[in-house]
């Protein structure tokens, strides 16, 4: 055990000791003892919650729960999923096959998973909008507690309340989590899943491991193959990171390998399972098989744009591909479609990963703050690349599957940027960099929309400098209030012009297509198409 007091391992005593020179040995002697373990500090150990912590996770919590759910009768829910949802209350057959009828002629171009979710709480609650939507916000709130919660175990409670934050005002993700789309649940189990990665990988042990395969498993049987976008980075992290043998590593990610093919494959094995003449035709595939819709529509299609599905999700996009998402290119997360849904800090948290990597440097192998690095900057990477050049259907609101990834790089990688700019004089301009660049780039994103909001982006810009000044000026001479608040007043600027798109979707004034393309903020321009698919495609989920 180690005390708080000293860090070194101490061993019991042993039971019988011998008696120093001159002392009289007599057998009714008390065996001497060790003394006391001396009282913990006055002041809590560095892992004891700061009193501001619960508060502020709850504050955090409140906002989120705000945004998703003020107003929200009034908002458009997908009608292609509704009446799935519908269907599954009226037949025990149609929501197992997710049918958009009771008759059972043809099934969503999704797996069932997400339809369900909703269609148990409509049977349950009865069928409405918020009977609807009550799973979807409960999981959309519970990422954010799962989210907090890895990152706080790994870089502390102040990088975990950035995370929360920045994840809970991202403008698309409010947008998406109004909406009855399958990608609110999708997020929440890979978030589950990596978190329970990560926790694997810190404490050796199997169960972590196996319920984390079973999240990526059930988020499949969510969207199919986007539900594996971060799996290389989740399970590559374990593979080398893990606080085990090598041997010991590979036979757990066998079982892990099971676990997962169990967890996705049981619904569509249970299709094939059922004569053709028997079930519904299964919508988005080629032949009324959900294989074909694995690997067709829901799989090579999205990536490549050829769809070739019957009753499938939204259409391919004219000209470059993706019809709402603009074209397709490793800028397009930056454009003008998509910027101002999921670009603000995704500057930052490049730079952070980047910075937070050097600083790593020769760490062990089993470090897990560079094992959270690789495992949430992998998860943005994979995302971002896969979403960047995806020629099929582009809905603005795939790029929430971004924003934990984000949000962890900010808390995180910017909590190892800060601790360096106070510590280390070669560090001093890292962290004023990454606020700047994030200030400049606010500025663009809301300067591409003039008449909205005109007063927000110089007050941002004003607020960015003086609190860039004031890191600066207060960085050493024990001015500690001083360099927190200015800190804050950079971390209020960074989240000031997300926070406004986000608030825009409760408010009524997004420039989104209600249920069926639902964004954040001011419209901005081309890259959207008609309603229920892009360029005029056939009616689907997205």
């Amino acid at each position: 055990m180690t005390s708080a007091t000293d860090p070194r391992p101490h061993t019991s005593a042993p039971p019988h000791t011998s008696a120093p020179p001159g002392a009289s040995a007599t057998p009714d002697a008390p065996v001497p003892t060790p003394a006391p373990p001396a009282p913990p500090p006055a002041t809590a150990p560095p892992e004891s919650a700061p009193r501001w912590s619960l508060p502020a996770l709850a504050a955090i919590m409140i906002l989120a729960a705000a945004l998703y759910t003020w107003n929200l009768s009034s908002a458009g829910l997908n009608s292609y999923y509704s009446a799935a949802v519908l269907s599954g209350t009226q037949s025990w057959k149609a929501w197992f096959f997710g049918s958009l009828d009771a008759g059972n002629f043809l099934t969503v171009d999704k797996p069932p998973f997400v339809l369900m979710v909703m269609g148990l709480s409509c049977r349950i609650l009865g069928y409405g909008t918020w009977q609807m939507m009550a799973p979807l916000i409960a999981s959309a709130l519970a990422t954010i507690w799962i989210l907090h919660a890895s990152v706080k175990r790994v870089w502390g409670h102040g990088a975990a309340a950035v995370a929360a934050l920045v994840l809970a005002l991202t403008p698309i993700t409010v947008a998406i989590n109004r909406d009855n789309n399958p990608d609110t649940l999708l997020v929440f189990l890979m978030v589950a899943g990596a978190a329970l990665a990560l926790r694997a990988t810190r404490n050796g042990r199997l169960l972590p491991l196996l319920g984390s395969a079973v999240c990526f498993g059930l988020a499949f049987n969510t969207k199919m193959l986007q539900g594996y976008i971060a799996l290389p980075a989740v399970f590559a992290v374990y593979l080398y990171a893990a606080n085990l043998g090598l041997v010991k590593r590979m036979v757990n990610l066998l079982l892990a390998g099971v676990a997962l093919a169990v967890s996705s494959f049981w619904w569509a094995g249970a299709v094939s399972l059922v004569p053709a003449s028997d079930r519904p035709y299964i919508g988005g595939s080629t032949d009324g098989t959900a294989w074909d819709l694995i690997m067709g529509y829901n799989g090579l299609g999205r990536i490549l744009g050829s769809d070739g599905s019957m009753g499938g999700g939204g259409g391919g996009g004219g000209g470059g591909g993706g019809g709402f998402g603009g074209t397709s290119g490793i800028g397009r997360m930056f454009n003008e479609v998509l910027g101002g849904q999921i670009s603000w800090l995704l500057p930052f948290a490049g730079i952070a990963l980047a910075g937070g990597l050097v600083l790593c440097g020769r760490a062990p192998r089993t470090d897990v703050t560079r094992a959270a690095l690789v495992l949430w900057g992998g998860w943005t990477a994979l995302h971002y690349v896969t979403f960047s050049l995806a020629e099929g259907t582009m809905h603005p609101y795939y790029t929430t599957a971004l924003a934990p990834g984000i949000a962890a790089l900010c808390g995180g990688g910017g909590a190892m940027l800060l601790r360096a700019f106070r510590t280390d004089k070669r560090w001093v301009w890292v962290l004023p960099l990454a606020f700047a660049v994030t200030g400049v780039w606010a500025v663009v994103l809301l300067r591409r929309t003039s008449d909205w909001n005109t007063w927000l982006w110089p007050t941002i810009a004003v607020v960015m400098a003086l609190a860039i000044a004031g890191l600066l000026a207060f960085r050493s001479g024990g001015r500690i209030r001083l360099l927190a608040a200015s800190v804050a007043a950079a971390v209020l600027a960074s989240v000031a012009g997300p926070a406004a798109y986000a608030a825009s979707v409760p408010a009524g004034t997004g420039g989104g297509m209600s249920g069926t393309n639902p964004t954040a903020g001011p419209s901005t321009g081309g890259g959207f198409g008609g309603p229920g698919g892009g360029g005029g495609g056939r009616m689907g989920g997205g």
